[in-house]
């Protein structure tokens, strides 16, 4: 047989013929109402007696104990094993306000609030009836001279004797403390606000009695905020006004819940939490829906607004809230928090200083972002990229000139992705690096495979796009002489194509790569040029033999009948511009003859769009190749 100890506080008030002796009515949320009923209907009667326990004997049995029994301090009662009181010290007496005599016959369960609760009862009978060898339960009792006081409550058989005893030991100071202990570990010591081991202790028990009660709304609502550059207070003021701070913010947000919780419909509270940092929540429990929670937010927004009043110091300070409300049925604590750290990120994305409700389809955007990025590296070892190739066009004579490849990746879930899908992302995570060693490599076998199918022609050369990233994140000039090398691809057939913000303004090392590749002989061409500063000046300085004028030029174009004369000048003054630097030009977007015959007329070199062709696979530019490198309009 083993100890049973059970800790809880009643939820119902036992009765006790004689005696003063009453439970505090604390109601336990864990407790069906049948069997707290169960529970007190074994009040009025005594327990039934156990089959191996005969009931007999007086508390004149007690033999040599007996005056440690009476003198002892310690409230103690003999018992029999039906829980009746054969004798009670004084100390129990006092307790319980009655004469110890008087209590002889008393059910002892009435006199200590054990048959309140279902689980308490159950263990203590298991003693009475020899099944168990002790039993131990916290209870709160009220003292015959008012005050409530913590007992612990101990029965356990007596060696020998086919009865038991019940000790009561007052454990009020000892509660008190590891409630103050408690109190202290699960708030904030800055703000007071509960912290975020009892925000989400509130949180997990809220989902869960959501889940089993009828009553209430059945939803859940969660404003999570942080205030915008706090950082900067701490850094620049101190800590110790960042703390003051803190703490009048939890002030306005707590007058805040209280006002909205006073003026809303239903019994919905409103939890107030430090989690760390900056960062605050407030717990709506059984939320009414988006408008309320939106209301509240707005009302924290218009609180933070007000200047701060800080020991001499006036703060402005405003605050990013994610506000997400659902139903509380299916939710867990962390998918909850996931979403209100995800809608936070979204307020800050969007300017800070505003709140944002919980969008499911740009969740799902943002999850599919995630799910891509996460794969990418792997991707690339398992071959779900591809290479297309677009041609480009002298406005000359209409041949090809050269290729650019362009990388597709075949993704198992989401099928064909075009590079605005991936690059951006490769380019965040550092996959850009294996992918664009992979792409180079790729293409310069592709352009070798072509020059050595049509030894007679004038070979195409091939121009590939670079990542910023990749000149920094690796050893690009050691990349491409190492390929060139491997594919016996010659540098003047390699075109490597950067963005016009990346090489702008470039010093250090990637300065160095672009003309260490310049002087390899492979040609440097910047593509989307005319968006960014558009520096012609700055480009004397840099090894640049190419200019790819962004599309934007190109589409606004007019037909002959509706010309528009600014445009024209526009690319007119940038090709010519171009030329005196002894640069070549390139369109891209050339979707009609009429627009490749005016940047013919302006001068412009070659041209890149679906007038000639879209990007298509490489045995499409073989084709092309032994048709004599002429593309159709």
């Amino acid at each position: 047989m083993r100890e049973r100890a059970v800790s809880g506080q009643p939820d119902g008030t036992g009765r006790t013929p004689g005696a003063t002796l009453s439970s505090v009515t604390e109601r336990d949320s864990t407790t069906s109402d049948s069997a707290i009923e169960d529970a007190r209907c074994g009040h009025h009667a005594p327990p039934p007696p156990c089959d191996n326990a005969p009931c007999d004997g007086t508390a004149a049995s007690l033999g040599d104990y007996r005056a440690a029994f009476y003198a002892g301090r310690l409230p103690m009662a003999v018992l029999n094993r039906d829980g009746l009181v054969l004798a009670a010290n004084p100390a129990f007496g006092e307790l319980v306000g009655t004469d110890p005599d008087q209590l002889v016959a008393a059910t002892a369960a009435d006199l200590t609030d054990l048959g309140a609760d279902p689980r308490v009862w159950t263990a203590y009978r298991e003693v009475l009836c020899g099944r168990s060898d002790r039993f131990r339960c916290t209870r709160r009792l009220k003292h015959s001279e008012g005050q409530s006081v913590w007992v612990e409550v101990t029965v356990e058989p007596l060696t020998g004797e086919e009865r038991v005893l019940l000790t009561v030991a007052d454990i009020s100071d000892r509660h008190d403390l590891l409630a103050r202990l408690r109190h202290l570990q699960m708030h904030d010591p800055v703000t007071r606000l509960p912290n975020r081991a009892l925000f989400f202790e509130r949180l997990s028990a809220t989902l869960e009695t959501a889940a089993v009660e009828a009553s209430g709304t059945g939803r859940i609502g969660l404003c999570y905020l942080d205030l915008d550059g706090f950082k900067a207070v701490n850094d620049t003021l101190g800590h110790r006004v960042g703390d003051r701070l803190l703490s009048a913010v939890a002030q306005r947000l707590t007058r805040c819940a209280e006002s909205a919780a006073d003026r809303g419909p239903g019994r919905g509270r409103h939890l107030v939490a430090r989690l760390g940092g900056d960062e605050f929540a407030l717990l709506v429990e059984d939320s009414t829906g988006t408008d309320q929670l939106a209301e509240l937010a707005q009302s924290v927004l218009d609180a933070l607004q007000r200047p701060f009043d800080l020991a001499g110091q006036r703060l402005s300070v405003s605050a990013s809230i994610g506000v997400v409300e659902r139903t509380a049925n299916g939710t867990t604590a962390t998918g909850l928090m996931q979403a209100a750290d995800t809608t936070l990120f979204w307020a800050k994305e969007d300017g800070k200083a505003r709140w944002t409700l919980f969008d499911p389809e740009r969740n799902a955007h943002r999850m599919t972002r995630q799910a891509l990025s996460s794969t990418l590296r792997p991707a690339v070892d398992r071959g779900e990229f591809t290479l297309e190739y677009q041609p480009l066009v002298g406005l000359d004579d209409g041949r090809a000139q050269g290729v650019e490849a362009l990388v597709r990746w075949r993704h198992p879930q989401f099928g064909v992705l075009s590079p605005n899908r991936f690059i951006a992302l490769a380019e965040e995570n550092g996959a850009i690096v294996e992918l664009g060693r992979w792409v180079l490599e790729r293409a310069c076998h592709q352009a070798r495979a072509w020059q050595l199918a049509h030894p007679g022609g004038q070979p195409l050369f091939v121009s590939v796009n670079v990542a910023v990233r990749q000149v920094w994140d690796s050893d690009l000039v050691a990349d491409v002489a190492g390929i060139l090398a491997e594919t016996g691809l010659p540098p003047r057939l390699l075109q490597l194509e950067l963005t016009e913000s990346a090489v702008m303004g470039s010093a250090g090392r990637p300065l160095q790569a672009l003309q260490a590749l310049s002087d390899m002989g492979v040609r440097i061409a910047i593509d989307d040029f005319g968006t960014g500063y558009s520096n012609l000046a700055y480009l004397s300085r840099l090894p640049v033999s190419v200019l790819k004028l962004d599309g934007s030029f190109v589409r606004g174009f007019r037909s002959q009948e509706h010309p528009n004369p600014a445009d024209e000048m526009i690319v007119e003054a940038l090709v010519a511009l171009a030329h005196r630097l002894g640069l070549t030009v390139t369109a891209e977007c050339v979707e009609s003859a009429e627009q490749a015959e005016r940047l013919r007329r302006i001068g412009c070199d070659t041209g890149q769009g679906w007038l000639y062709s879209r990007p298509v696979a490489p045995d499409r530019v073989e084709a092309l190749l032994d048709a004599g490198r002429r593309t159709g309009g």
